[in-house]
C-alpha cells in the first residue's frame, strides 16, 4: 500500500523549513507547557486557592493526558491522516490553553489541563510522522540536528517565561498569561499549518484497539489520582481503592495486549529484557527529576521567598546542565552505552547529595552561587540520563520495531512527569511540619535514593546504545 501522495521532497527548500518551523511550535507548546506550572503554581493557589492538591494536580494532569494518549495520538494519525490530526490537535489545545487562562477556579483549571494534555497527544506524534514520510533525507538530517538544540531552549523556556510573565503581570491578569499566551503562539502556528503542512495519505487499514487504550488511561488515572487523594485528605477507602483498582486494570491491560491482534505495544518489546529494563529505569528517573524540580521551584518560592522571576532565573543552571549532559552524550553515547547511564546517575545522586548537605547545614541561608553550582550538577547528571537511557534500551530492538518502542519511550516520559511530581511533592508537603528545610532534605533523600535504585537496572539495559539508523 502506498503511504506518501503528493511528493514533498520535490517542493522547495522554503515549504520543507516552513514545515520544520510548524513542528518545532508544536513541541514548543507541549515542552514549555510540560515545565511552566513548576514556577506558576504557588501564584495560582495564592490566586484561586486549591492547595496541595492542585499543585500537584497542575503538572500531573497534563503529563497524565498526555502519556496515556500518546501511543494511541500516534495510531490515529496514522489511521485517519496526520496533517487532519495535527491540526485537530493544535486547534483542541489552543482552546484548551484558552480555557485554562481563563478559569475561574481549581477544578476547571485541572479540567484544562486534562485536554491541553489530550490535545497534545493527537498533536505530537504527528509532526515528526510528517517529517520522516516527507522530507527527503538530507533535508531531515539537517532538520533532526536542528531538534536537539531547539528542543533544550523550550525546555528552559518554561519556567523562565513563566516567571517573567507574572512578574509582569500583564494587563493586571496576574498567572493567567502563562496560559493564554499558547492561543497567541499556538493560533500562529495553526495558520502556518494550515498554508504549509503537507499531505501524507492516511492508512485506513490500520486497526487501533480502543479497549486498551481505554484501560491504560484509566490505569494511569486511577493510580495517579489514588496518590494524589491519599496525600492530600488521608488514606481512606477510596484512595486505596483507586490504588488496587489500577492494579487489577493494569493486569487487564496486559493480558490484553497478549490477547489483541492489534495491541498498542508490541508484545516483543515486552519480552526485551532490555528494552523492559530502559523503560522502567526511565519511568524512574523522569519520575524524580520532574518531582526534584517541582520542589526546588516550591522550595525557593515558599521558602526562601523568592519571586516568580528570581525562581526561573535560579532554576537556568538546571536546565543548562541539562543541555551540557544530553550534548555530550550525542558524542559519547554509541562509544560508551549504559556506562553512560551509569555516569549519569551517580552525578545525579552526587548532586542531589550536595543539595541536601547545602539545605541541612545553610537552612534557609544559603548563598545563591552555591545552589547554582549543585543544582547544575544536578542538570547534568539528569542530562546524561536522558541523553543515554532510551538510546540504550533501544540497543537490542530490531529496526522494524523501533517506532513502537520510540513512542513507548516517549508516553513512559510523560507518564514519569505526573507520578514524579506528584509523589515527590507528596513527601514534601507531607513533612512541611518539620519546617521548610526538613521537607527539603526529606524531598532530597527521596530522589536520592530513586537514583541508587535505577543503579540495580544498570546492568539489565543492552551493553551498546541503538544505532542512528534507528530513529
Amino acid at each position: 500500500m502506498t503511504t506518501t501522495a503528493a511528493p514533498v521532497p520535490t517542493a522547495s527548500t522554503r515549504a520543507i523549513w516552513l514545515t520544520l518551523i510548524v513542528v518545532l511550535v508544536a513541541d514548543a507548546l507541549d515542552l514549555i507547557d510540560a515545565t511552566i506550572t513548576t514556577v506558576a503554581a504557588p501564584s495560582i493557589v495564592r490566586s484561586i486557592g486549591g492547595g496541595e492538591a492542585l499543585v500537584k494536580w497542575l503538572g500531573a494532569a497534563y503529563a497524565l493526558a498526555l502519556g496515556s494518549l500518546l501511543v494511541l495520538g500516534g495510531r490515529i494519525g496514522d489511521r485517519f491522516g496526520q496533517r487532519r490530526t495535527f491540526l485537530i490537535g493544535m486547534t483542541g489545545f489552543v482552546a484548551a490553553s484558552a480555557l485554562a487562562g481563563l478559569a475561574p477556579g481549581p477544578a476547571v483549571l485541572v479540567a484544562a489541563r486534562l485536554l491541553q494534555g489530550a490535545f497534545g497527544a493527537l498533536l505530537i506524534p504527528q509532526g515528526m510522522a510528517i517529517m520522516t514520510r516527507t522530507f527527503p533525507r538530507e533535508a531531515l538530517t539537517k532538520a533532526f540536528g536542528a531538534f536537539g538544540p531547539m528542543l533544550g531552549i523550550f525546555g528552559v523556556g518554561g519556567p523562565i517565561l513563566a516567571g517573567f510573565l507574572i512578574d509582569a503581570n500583564l494587563f493586571g491578569l496576574g498567572w493567567r498569561p502563562v496560559f493564554l499566551i499558547n492561543v497567541v503562539v499556538g493560533g500562529l502556528g495553526l495558520l502556518l499549518a494550515i498554508k504549509t503542512l503537507p499531505y501524507v495519505e492516511p492508512e485506513p487499514r490500520t486497526r487501533i484497539d480502543w479497549v486498551a487504550a481505554a484501560l491504560l488511561s484509566v490505569t494511569m488515572f486511577a493510580l495517579l489520582y489514588g496518590l494524589i487523594e491519599g496525600s492530600s485528605a488521608g488514606w481512606t477507602a477510596v484512595p486505596l481503592g483507586c490504588l488496587a483498582a489500577a492494579l487489577v486494570l493494569f493486569a487487564a491491560f496486559a493480558r490484553r495486549q497478549h490477547t489483541s491482534a492489534n495491541p498498542l505495544i508490541k508484545p516483543s518489546l515486552l519480552g526485551n529484557r532490555g528494552f523492559v529494563s530502559g523503560l522502567t529505569l526511565g519511568l524512574l528517573v523522569f519520575a524524580a527529576f520532574n518531582g526534584l524540580m517541582y520542589v526546588i521551584s516550591l522550595f525557593f518560592q515558599n521558602g526562601l521567598h523568592y519571586t516568580p522571576t528570581h525562581t526561573s532565573v535560579s532554576l537556568l543552571p538546571l536546565t543548562i546542565g541539562i543541555i551540557i549532559g544530553s550534548g555530550a552524550c550525542m558524542a559519547l553515547i554509541t562509544k560508551l552505552g549504559r556506562v553512560l547511564v551509569l555516569a549519569g546517575l551517580l552525578v545525579t545522586a552526587l548532586g542531589a547529595g550536595l543539595f541536601l548537605a547545602v539545605v541541612d547545614h545553610y537552612g534557609l541561608g544559603p548563598n545563591g552561587w552555591i545552589l547554582a553550582l549543585v543544582t547544575l550538577v544536578i542538570g547534568i547528571g539528569a542530562g546524561t540520563c536522558f541523553g543515554s537511557i532510551f538510546d540504550t534500551a533501544l540497543g537490542d530492538i530490531d529496526h522494524d520495531e523501533a517506532g513502537a518502542a520510540s513512542g513507548s519511550l516517549s508516553a513512559v516520559q510523560q507518564l514519569a512527569a505526573g507520578i514524579g511530581s506528584a509523589v515527590v511533592t507528596t513527601v514534601y508537603f507531607h513533612t512541611l511540619g518539620g519546617g521548610q528545610p526538613h521537607a527539603m532534605v526529606t524531598s532530597l533523600l527521596t530522589v536520592l535514593g530513586l537514583s541508587l535504585l535505577c543503579l540495580t537496572a544498570v546492568p539489565l539495559l543492552p551493553r551498546r546504545a541503538a544505532g542512528l539508523e534507528q530513529h
